[in-house]
């Protein structure tokens, strides 16, 4: 005698509501753009600093530069400041004659620097603010209310092809100067986003990333390339990397501590793995 089944479950009744006859069309969700590439330039200004504690010749920038590709950089930055603290300027001929990749010169806007941009043609120049006294880089360009000084060098610079980014801080305001004056790049300061963190600020953290949010994306609305840096960790990249209007991270001074104790190769391909994984995730541009 054939054995009753058993009254179907709720979800055997859900599931056969909605269940399609084998060969009726099925719709597919559509596909997800694939997530915009993020490129890493290594900075290697802090190689000529441990070469110049020193004097002499060792350890060598540009094999810096050589080993930072190996592991995966895009480009190479290097700034050279007025007071030559760290690279030279037989460093520049160096890297511009030698290395494969993009070089980026930071330089602040003096005429100095203008002739020895002009005299190497790097790949893009970098605007940045420089004080003597000053350890790093410590804020952004200030570009509002000196666009009459800026514009000649980015003017000379665009014609000489060579793509002019100004380091900035992510402000609306100095985004739409930048625009202004034609500039190709902007590169966002990430040096208060790294101190809140570093602080462990959980509310400075979440404000410096929704700054950031907004800056990238105004600042690719205004048809420039966005690209971000200082102060970048391990554990802080990710949160700038997801950002899906930043093109280019430049990176540098923790990267160099961190090859003491893995080598450089090893630590750039560590950052650039990190950076990779954090661009998959899905973020959605604000509302502008």
């Amino acid at each position: 005698m054939p054995q009753s089944r058993a009254p179907k479950s709720l979800a055997e009744k859900l599931q056969s509501a909605v269940s399609l006859p084998q060969d009726a069309p099925r719709e597919t969700a559509p596909a997800m753009p694939p997530p915009r590439v993020l490129r890493l330039g290594i900075n290697i200004d802090h190689v000529a600093t441990v070469r110049n504690a020193r004097g002499g010749l060792h350890p060598d920038p540009l094999r810096a530069a050589h080993l930072a590709i190996e592991g995966g950089a895009d480009g190479i930055t290097a700034h050279l400041r007025e007071d030559r603290r760290h690279i030279s300027d037989a460093d520049i001929t160096r890297l511009k004659n030698e290395i494969t990749r993009p070089l980026n010169l930071e330089m602040a806007a003096t005429d100095e620097m203008l002739k020895i941009a002009l005299r190497h043609v790097p790949h893009a120049c970098c605007l940045v603010p420089e004080r003597r006294q000053e350890r790093t880089t410590e804020g952004g360009l200030a570009v509002l209310g000196n666009e009459k000084t800026l514009q000649p060098y980015i003017a000379a610079l665009k014609d000489a092809g060579i793509r002019v980014s100004l380091f900035i801080e992510p402000d609306l305001a100095t985004i739409d100067a930048a625009a202004d004056l034609a500039a190709d790049i902007v590169e966002l300061h990430t040096g208060r986003y790294c101190h809140a963190a570093l602080d462990h600020d959980a509310a400075g953290l979440a404000r410096e990333v929704q700054r950031h949010t907004i800056a990238a994306a105004a600042a690719a609305s205004a048809g420039l390339e966005v690209h971000a840096g200082h102060g970048l960790t391990y554990n802080t990249v990710a949160a700038i990397a997801r950002l899906p209007d930043i093109v280019e991270l430049n990176i540098g001074h923790f990267l160099m501590g961190e090859a003491i104790f893995c080598g450089l190769s090893s630590a750039v391909r560590r950052m650039r793995h990190l950076m990779d994984d954090a661009r998959t995730v899905d973020v959605r541009r604000p509302a502008l």
